[in-house]
């Protein structure tokens, strides 16, 4: 156990000093975060399948509770119950699209080092063009439930439930329930509940009232989590801890071309249609899963209906709530409706990252709108969306109650759209007829396999240096 203690306290001082100009100390939120025993109870898991390489590389680490797929290095690093999720790494031969295309050499490989990692998911690609065969974070800790998509990291930290979205950070703290994707950042502190997206066509900023977002996502002295949202997460927490007792449990019924993760929970009198994706993590219970429909890791679907070709974006929960088709749920948004006063969402709409829908009455949003920020009752609705085509009209700059947009409209809707086409096409939701294969067909053959630590002596919590490649 005392080369665990002395992992932790390394990861602690590295990043520290990345962010000494902050007079910001991560001992207390890893001392507070950490039981050593419980880094002992889970075994650490990776997935096997035809269609990603191989190679998983584990040294001098503690990789309890998590889940790997696809190229992976992790060295001298703790990563708690987190999902390293490979699957959409670039491969050998492709190229980077630029100013000057970059060929890759090698396949692309996640490498996590010198990092503490709790409950945290990383997905997709670098978009990092300095290192292209690499999706690289370093010297960095991410707290529960945060998502690195796509973003590379040196000396970072990342608070509860944030996000960080195809970017890359140097020596940067993103507070608790922030979004962030803005192309690079040095030396920012992000404050809490912001919601950001910038680049050079188009700016998008938001950011919730201190007071309403403290009843959501707060943090105490020692930055551990509180709040409504939380609370919804942790209650639920119990029910895949059996998930983790037995390795085979009886498959779930959906159709031959939907792919439904052994790691997922699936409660309820839960549909599921064709070209579906339930990732690992992920909750339904008496939901409706329209053809070509996600739930990707973190998501809670419960009591809703997704029609067709809807995107649960990571860390999203849906209650209550009837979503149209071709709809977009960002990022830990939070659609809490209620039994008999459920939400809907009307078809083509997009939901910004981290919005907060929760209201005790009945609420309909239009079709082909934007939504974003907190909403508790219809009477915010007139501040909160926006016509897509409207904003698509939008040649300067508009506010909107607390929100500002200033660029090009069409672009960012044009921009959206196209990354929503790409996620679907990744997923296999428009698979047919053999033709545009994803996660949904690719996933359905995966076999996994269990590591786990050193049970006794110094290296006690530690997992054994473990090389797997074909």
């Amino acid at each position: 156990m005392s080369q665990l203690k002395q992992l932790n306290d390394r990861i602690i001082s590295r990043v520290n000093a990345n962010l000494s100009e902050f007079n910001f100390d991560t001992e207390n939120f890893v001392f507070n975060s950490l039981e050593h025993e419980k880094m002992l109870k889970f075994y650490a898991f990776y997935g096997i399948t035809s269609q990603h390489p191989l190679y998983f590389h584990f040294r001098n680490s503690n990789i309890a509770g998590s889940y790997f797929l696809g190229k992976c290095y992790v060295g001298r690093s703790a990563v708690y119950k987190s999902d390293i999720r490979g699957d959409e790494l670039k491969r050998k031969g492709e190229e980077i699209q630029g100013a000057k295309n970059i060929p890759l050499v090698e396949d692309e490989m996640i490498t996590i080092k010198d990092s503490l990692l709790y409950k945290t998911l990383v997905h997709s690609n670098s978009h990092n063009p300095e290192s292209p065969e690499e999706f690289g974070i370093r010297n960095t800790i991410s707290a529960h439930y945060a998502n690195i998509h796509g973003s590379t990291l040196e000396g970072c930290f990342l608070g509860p439930f944030a996000t960080v979205d195809l970017m890359n950070l140097h020596s940067c703290i993103v507070g608790e329930f922030s979004y962030v994707q803005a192309g690079e950042l040095f030396h920012r502190k992000i404050d809490p509940g912001t919601v950001w997206i910038k680049n050079q066509n188009f700016e998008f900023k938001y950011k919730f009232n201190k007071d309403i977002l403290k009843n959501y996502i707060g943090v105490n002295t020692q930055y551990q989590p509180r709040g409504i949202i939380y609370d919804f997460v942790k209650d639920r927490e119990q029910d895949f801890e059996r998930l983790f007792d037995v390795m085979v449990l009886d498959p779930i019924d959906a159709p031959s071309s939907s792919a439904v993760n052994r790691y997922a929970v699936i409660r309820g009198k839960s549909r599921i249609g064709k070209n579906v994706l339930i990732s690992q993590k992920a909750f339904l219970d008496s939901a409706v899963m329209g053809d070509g429909s996600n739930a990707q890791e973190n998501t809670y679907i419960i009591n809703s209906t997704l029609s067709g070709n809807c995107i649960t974006a990571h860390g999203a929960k849906i209650v209550n709530t009837d979503v149209g088709k071709d709809c977009f749920i960002g990022f830990n948004s939070f659609l809490n409706g209620k039994a008999g006063s459920q939400i809907e969402i009307g078809e083509g709409c997009i939901v910004m990252p981290h919005t907060i829908i929760d209201s005790k009455g009945p609420i309909k949003f239009p079709d082909e709108h934007l939504v974003w920020g907190y909403i508790g009752s219809a009477d915010d609705i007139k501040n909160q969306t926006i016509a897509l085509d409207d904003l698509a009209a939008i040649r300067e700059s508009l506010t909107i109650g607390k929100m500002t947009f200033t660029g090009k409209g069409s672009v960012f809707i044009e921009a959206f759209r196209n990354r929503l086409r790409q996620i679907l096409l990744a997923n296999g939701a428009l698979f047919k007829n053999e033709d545009n294969r994803g996660h949904a067909q690719d996933d359905q053959n995966i076999s996994y396999n269990l590591i786990q630590p050193y049970r006794t002596g110094q290296r006690k919590g530690l997992y054994p240096s473990i090389r797997i490649k074909p």
